[in-house]
């Protein structure tokens, strides 16, 4: 296997990433959830490893880390997350946060490498307080409004206490500087089983997926559960269950080969035993690369919806919540990091699709941009039993470094 740099190591990749997960330990994984306490030691353990890689540490006012070097030549943006959904796994982020210091240790101090390697820990990337805003405010897509009206969707906490808790009320937010950065490449597990299934090592992002998202409301007749006769009900309940199905028996015929469709969540008003639901409420999603299906889907969902009123006994409406344009990779850092595995990782990598966000997504608005995947056990990300083994994580590492490495080398 080449020698990716005489200061690579492994095993302080795997130190790194274990020292992460004992900061807000839970079970086998984590519970970090944005501007809590273990959160900012996060922070704080970041901006001590940076000088290390030859980088000069800040954190913004919307609590992104960043990584900044002097060193002539041109620059590459990396990195991830620190903080983690509720409960949930070691990987999904420190991974790619750990990668990006490890490529900057290993390439900022070789005088042999034209250009350095940034570093980048995004803020809220598990969308707490909203959507990517560590990311979208680094590329002018938070609004000052944005960041009052943010709210941590557990316990209700406004982002300004949260920030002021964390010392960051009045600092300013750091915005792209055209032109600093040749792109940006980030890491992460798969999140799922594509990789561990095929037995390769190297997963190689072609796009990112859009999530389009739907509240999807019925209207019935509220009414007593013993003395309404079955055919005189209007029980928005059920006329939600049976939408449920009907989604699940003709979305296929209009969906793509990597269409994905989910309800999150079911609430029905007012949801006693004895009561017939007057209404009815579902989160819905949609995730697809392509936004020719994406329409096609949602055109179909509205045409539902008319049949659904036309019909009764229910009333339905659809209301559109989020609209997540797909972004696509860029083909030179497809090519850098399936070069990359064919010199450390015996080219055992796949090129594919993310089917989930990433805040790479956000940093192709404004710069070229790539992913590498690392495989995942069992498929299992977002909750606490995530895990990927070590050899696989010490190859993605290498093969991430050398992928830097060509990425500044033209």
């Amino acid at each position: 296997m080449p020698d990716n740099g005489p200061s690579f190591d492994g095993a302080r990749v795997l130190a790194d990433l274990n020292a992460l997960r004992a900061i807000g330990a839970y079970k086998t994984g984590v519970h970090k959830p944005t501007f809590s306490e273990p959160h900012k030691q996060s922070l704080e353990w970041l901006v001590q490893k940076l000088p290390d890689a030859s980088l000069s540490a800040a954190v913004d006012g919307i609590g992104n880390v960043f990584g900044t070097s002097t060193k002539p030549g041109p620059k590459l943006l990396a990195g991830s997350h620190l903080e983690s959904q509720n409960y949930a796994g070691w990987l999904d982020g420190p991974l790619g946060v750990v990668y990006a210091l490890e490529a900057a240790r290993v390439l900022n101090a070789d005088p042999s490498v034209n250009g350095a390697v940034e570093v980048a820990a995004w803020c809220d990337e598990e969308g707490h307080f909203g959507s990517f805003l560590g990311s979208r405010s680094y590329v002018g897509q938070v609004t000052e409004a944005d960041i009052d009206a943010a709210r941590d969707r557990t316990n209700g906490r406004p982002m300004r206490a949260a920030l002021a808790d964390m010392g960051l009320a009045g600092r300013p937010r750091v915005a792209a500087e055209k032109g600093r950065h040749v792109g940006y490449l980030e890491a992460h597990i798969e999140q799922g089983d594509t990789l561990e299934s095929g037995q390769l090592a190297i997963g190689v992002v072609t796009s990112i997926v859009g999530i389009w998202q739907y509240r999807i409301n019925f209207v019935g007749e509220q009414n007593h559960a013993g003395t309404t006769r079955m055919a005189a009900r209007k029980d928005a309940g059920l006329a939600l269950a049976k939408f449920c199905v009907a989604i699940d028996e003709r979305f296929p015929g209009a969906c793509g080969p990597r269409t994905v469709w989910t309800t999150g969540r079911i609430t029905l008003d007012p949801g006693a035993p004895s009561i017939i639901p007057g209404g009815a409420e579902m989160l819905f999603q949609i995730r697809d690369d392509n936004p020719a299906v994406i329409a096609r889907l949602e055109g179909l969902l509205k045409a539902m919806a008319d049949e659904v009123n036309a019909s009764g006994p229910c009333a339905v409406t659809v209301e559109k919540l989020r609209t997540g344009a797909p972004a696509l990779m860029n083909s030179g850092f497809q090519d850098a990091i399936e070069a990359a595995s064919k010199a450390v990782a015996g080219g055992r990598s796949i090129r594919m699709p993310s089917g989930s966000g990433h805040d790479a997504q956000m940093l192709a608005t404004i710069m070229p941009a790539g992913m590498l995947f690392v495989p995942s056990i069992g498929g299992i990300s977002h909750h606490w039993t995530e895990n990927t083994a070590d050899a696989d994580i010490v190859t993605g590492a290498q093969v991430f470094v050398d992928a830097c490495r060509r990425i500044l080398g033209g």
